[in-house]
């Protein structure tokens, strides 16, 4: 049995507690802002301490921390607070490697822009300049700074009202709408490790928006207790809206499959029932759900 490691924050010093955080809080999506200071010189910076907040009005938060080793703020930081105006630039994998060439600490006044290699683009309603090889840009003003402390490692939040989207249309699906298949994004890991959401990475599951799912507690506890089903079959299993009925029970019991198991297994009913429990977890995986159950609840029958 694992045992279980309790910190307190306190007690260890930043870049330990630093790396804790970082490598438990992820995958976390990764933005470029793109700034100006008053003179018209631009920043481009990563960060992973970034997401939106808000879509009514729409408002996105990502937060320059102070340094960890000499306590200076961060360029994008000091700009925003001379021109409260940033743009929110998306990042995927092809760009991913000039991406992390941005992040280098390079001396105030230098375009990270010309250094990665990327291409600028002018924008309509604010100041800063918007990535060209994002799949998306988000033109902002600045609502709000909120700086959380003045220690090394302390984040200083940025709530960014978005005025303006701009979205390369190669990244959207026939109705309109972003395609996560093409957008081949990438997350923030701990360390220097990220990850690619694209391909097998990608799943999905049904929303419990419009239909309220019967819960894992409604299922007969033998379900709950599976030595073969997951949490997660489970979850997807309390997120059906009822109950086999009595006759749909009895129907999946003539289903060819579950005769011939029968048939193979001679009335040895424990391995029946557990051959059932790996038939529906495999029915879950081909997101057939309701059969799933039924298949379930028949195995409940045969005590």
């Amino acid at each position: 049995m694992s045992t279980i490691k309790t910190i307190d924050p306190t007690s260890i010093p930043q870049p330990e507690l630093h790396a804790y955080l970082l490598s438990a809080v992820a995958p976390r999506p990764i933005c470029f802002a793109s700034t100006i200071d008053k003179a018209g010189n631009v920043n481009l910076s990563p960060f992973s301490f970034f997401n939106v907040f808000s879509s009514n009005p729409p408002i996105m938060i990502f937060s320059p921390s102070r340094s960890g080793r000499d306590n200076s703020l961060k360029h994008s930081h000091q700009n925003i607070k001379e021109v409260p105006e940033v743009v929110i630039n998306i990042v995927d994998y092809p760009i991913v490697e000039q991406m992390s060439l941005s992040s280098t600490a390079y001396e105030k006044g230098v375009n990270e822009f010309i250094k990665s290699g990327l291409t600028q683009v002018p924008s309509e309603k604010v100041g800063p300049p918007r990535v060209a090889e994002a799949p998306v840009s988000f033109e902002c003003t600045v609502e709000q700074v909120i700086e959380l402390a003045d220690t090394p490692g302390a984040g200083n939040l940025i709530l960014a009202r978005v005025e303006l989207i701009h979205i390369n249309e190669k990244y959207m699906d026939e109705q309109g709408k972003l395609d996560p298949l093409k957008l081949d994004l990438i997350g923030r890991m701990g360390g220097s490790w990220y990850t690619r959401a694209s391909g097998n990475s990608l799943f999905e599951i049904p929303k419990p928006i419009r239909n309220k799912g019967i819960g894992v507690d409604k299922l007969p506890e033998s379900i709950q207790n599976s030595t073969i089903l997951t949490g997660n079959n489970l979850g997807r299993l309390g997120n059906l809206e009822k109950l086999p009925t009595t006759d749909e029970i009895e129907r999946i019991g003539l289903d060819d499959e579950i005769q011939m198991l029968s048939k193979k297994l001679d009335g040895n009913t424990e391995k029946l029932k557990k051959e059932l429990h790996w038939l529906s977890q495999q029915m879950l995986k081909d997101n057939d759900t309701e059969k799933a159950l039924a298949v379930l609840m028949y195995a409940e029958k045969l005590d």
